[in-house]
Parts: C-alpha cells; sequence; structure tokens
C-alpha cells in the first residue's frame, strides 16, 4: 500500500494529483486525491469472506477531519470484524427500491390485469385513471424519493396532512386546450392514504418490505352528507336537461337522465353497451359492475330514453364518447354543465342522482332489499333472483320510482303516472 503516516492536516495538504497516504494508525484508512483539489477518506478491508471492499468514509473538510474520519474508520472495522459488510450495505442502499418506481410497478401490474381486487376482478379502467391521478399528483411528490423499506407510520401522517393542506395543489397542462387541476383537501388526503395503503401492502406481498405503514393512520373523518334532490330542484333539472340538449353532446345529457331514473352508478351507465340491454324484457345485464354480475331491472320511462339515443350496433357503447370509440372518461364534466346551465348548485353530482333515487323509492315505501336491487347496491344479491322469479316485482317498482322522478322533471303524463299508482295500489 506504499509509505504509511499518521495522516494529519499536514499529510492532506500535501497531497499532490492522484495520490494516496495510508494511516500508520488503522491499517486500511488512507487519503486519496483524485484530479482536483478535493481529498477523501477511504477505507479497504477484507470481509470475513476475503472479500475486497473500498469505502469512502467522506470528503475532507466539514464535517470530516483528519480525526473524525479515522474513527470513523476505526468504527466501520469494528462492524466488518462482527462479520457485516458495511460497503456492501451502503451500495445495497443506493440501488433500494423507491416508493415512485413500486408505484410504477403497482399501476403496471394493475393495468395488466396481474393485479385483482375484490372478487377477485382487475380494476377498472376509471379506478386506475383515478390511481394513476392520486399517485402523479400527490404520492410521487412527497414521497416519491423514499426508500419503500425506510416509509414510516410518521411519514405517511406527515403525507396525509400535507394533501390536506393543499401542498400538492396545481393546475398542469396536459392537452393543447386542456388542464388537469389536482386539488388538495381532507377528502383527497383520506382516499389518497387508502390507495397508499393498497401500494404498501402489494409490496408486502412482493417481500418488498414487511409492515404496512400506512394501518392504523387515523384519517379525516370525511362528514359525507347525503345530499338529495328537492323537488323544485327536480324541475330545475328536468328544464335543464332540455335546454342542454342543444349545446352540450347528446349522448352525456342522455346519460344524465337515465342516471336520474335509474338510480345507477355514473361509470356503469358510461360503460354500458347496447348487446348488454334488452328492451322488449325491460332489463339490463351488467357483467362488471362494481359488486360483480348485476341484472337490472328497467323501467318504462328508462327504456324510453335508451331508445332516443342512436343504436350504433350491439358491440358500441349506449352512450359513447364525443371523440374515439372509448368510454366517456370526461362524462363527469358534462354532467357539471348541465348542473351549471340549469342553475342548480354545483354539488349535485351524478351520485346525489344516485342518492335522490334511493330516497324517492323509501318514501314510496319499498324495502331495502327492493331499493338494493333496483340499483344493484353491495350486499343485497336479490337482483337477479328478482329478476328470475319476481320480475314484475321488480318491474312494477322501477316503473313506480322512475315516473315519480320523470312527473317531478315535467318529463312526464300526469294521468300515466296516476294510473300507474293506481294499479300498484290495487297489485
Amino acid at each position: 500500500m506504499g509509505e504509511r503516516k499518521r495522516i494529519g492536516l499536514r499529510e492532506v495538504r500535501a497531497l499532490q494529483p492522484g495520490g494516496t497516504v495510508w494511516d500508520a494508525a488503522v491499517p486500511g484508512f488512507g487519503a486519496r486525491r483524485q484530479n482536483g483539489a478535493a481529498v477523501a477518506y477511504v477505507l479497504f478491508y477484507r470481509t470475513a469472506e476475503g472479500r475486497q471492499r473500498w469505502q469512502t468514509i467522506g470528503r475532507h473538510g466539514a464535517p470530516w477531519t483528519p480525526e473524525q474520519a479515522r474513527d470513523e474508520a476505526r468504527r466501520i472495522l469494528g462492524d466488518v470484524a462482527k462479520g457485516t459488510d458495511p460497503a456492501a450495505e451502503k451500495q445495497a442502499k443506493r440501488k433500494v427500491l423507491t416508493v415512485a418506481e413500486l408505484c410504477e410497478r403497482y399501476l403496471a401490474d394493475a393495468e395488466s390485469g396481474r393485479l385483482l381486487v375484490r372478487g377477485g376482478r382487475p380494476k377498472k379502467p376509471l379506478t386506475l385513471a383515478s390511481d394513476r391521478g392520486r399517485i402523479e399528483g400527490h404520492i410521487v411528490p412527497l414521497l416519491g424519493r423514499l426508500a419503500v423499506a425506510t416509509v414510516t407510520k410518521q411519514d405517511v401522517e406527515r403525507f396525509m396532512h400535507a394533501v390536506a393542506a393543499g401542498e400538492t395543489a396545481h393546475s398542469r397542462k396536459t392537452k393543447p386546450r386542456g388542464v388537469s387541476k389536482v386539488r388538495g383537501g381532507r377528502g383527497v388526503a383520506t382516499r389518497t392514504v387508502g390507495l397508499l395503503g393498497a401500494i404498501f401492502t402489494y409490496a408486502i406481498d412482493h417481500h418488498m418490505r414487511t409492515g404496512n405503514p400506512a394501518h392504523r393512520v387515523r384519517k379525516f373523518a370525511e362528514n359525507r352528507r347525503e345530499r338529495r334532490l328537492a323537488e323544485a330542484e327536480y324541475g330545475t333539472l328536468g328544464a335543464g336537461l332540455r335546454q342542454a340538449e342543444a349545446t352540450i353532446w347528446p349522448p352525456a345529457v342522455a346519460c344524465l337522465r337515465f342516471l336520474a331514473l335509474t338510480g345507477w352508478r355514473s361509470g356503469e351507465a358510461v360503460a354500458l353497451r347496447w348487446q348488454d340491454v334488452d328492451l322488449a324484457r325491460r332489463t339490463a345485464v351488467l357483467p362488471d359492475s362494481k359488486t360483480g354480475r348485476s341484472v337490472r331491472p328497467l323501467s318504462r320511462a328508462a327504456c324510453d330514453a335508451l331508445r332516443a339515443v342512436p343504436h350504433l350496433g350491439d358491440g358500441a357503447l349506449v352512450f359513447p364518447a364525443s371523440r374515439g370509440d372509448g368510454l366517456m372518461l370526461g362524462f363527469k364534466k358534462f354532467a357539471r354543465r348541465i348542473v351549471v346551465l340549469a342553475g342548480l348548485p354545483v354539488d349535485i353530482t351524478p351520485h346525489v342522482l344516485r342518492h335522490s333515487f334511493v330516497s324517492l323509492a323509501a318514501d314510496l315505501g319499498y324495502s331495502e332489499p327492493t331499493i338494493g336491487a333496483l340499483i344493484g347496491h353491495k350486499g343485497h344479491t336479490v337482483t337477479s333472483r328478482y329478476v328470475h322469479s319476481a320480475d314484475a316485482v321488480l318491474l312494477a317498482a322501477a316503473d313506480a320510482v322512475a315516473w315519480r322522478t320523470a312527473e317531478l322533471m315535467g318529463e312526464s303524463n300526469t294521468a300515466e303516472i296516476v294510473a300507474l299508482h293506481e294499479a300498484n295500489a290495487a297489485a
């Protein structure tokens, strides 16, 4: 190894480019100067298996002095004597998987269908788009550089409060005329921590770490207020739908009207294809709803709404997008435009229409199992049973709720409604 001296400031300052001086007190400890002016303290050692290792302790200057670097060399050699390999561990940490890399692996498996969720089904495209938005908008900016194995519960709690405070909120251009707005807030923070928990569960399943740092993180209460339309708002919505037909993408208008008449989830209507609709039997089969395969009764009013939409072929979407052959991913924006055009409060969303349908059904005296069957609610398996063995009961219920909705929206014949109510009472 060449000449050995007890390394001090004089020896460090005397080093020439390309020169190395080795310490006389600690074997393998030295100071090196390469082509520049910087001097680095290094340690050469052999592992218990006889492998040679080089480890850089640090550059001369704050904080490293010859004495501090020598003490660090002694500490490292002590670890080596115990059978560890500090240089290999340091190199492994550099190659460790980051949260950003974990998220990309998670999304890749989810998008390819290899990641199965409830019911053994892959995630739906809309869910995947939402996951990617939360990952790119919140998780990667705040946690992306952290090593997966080192993330703690405290990291996740700080992350949640940062998102809630709006630290990740921003706008970015996505298309020549498109802008994506990333919003913060407590609701976003709570839902994103839920996704983060799923991502770390994926990491545990693939032996990337032990323990889930998102578990038992106390989340914000969502304070969800179950909004329903007032009777006057139904009338305003009906007028807004009729007005929107001349200025807004017609399938989007038809889809919002269909949701008001059925109580379906917006994603179910957007993904509906003609091959899954039987207007003669007044049923629709959803092969892959949120709760799995679901058979839904269709009211006469809902069927009339579907007949008003152009039939582009059995394999075509009932409510197609304004561009391309894919799903109408911008439906919620269309719905918001219709609501604004009608002069209604902006908190009226497709989910509010679903809850309003449920509330109207309850007002009419229908039981929870019947209502659950009408809207495909989770936990109600009566849908397929009713349609196959007691379809008249469900169809009558669907008719009654839809006609009451249409009546309030000013889109039905009152005499027909009275006759229908009388028929139901007689039954």
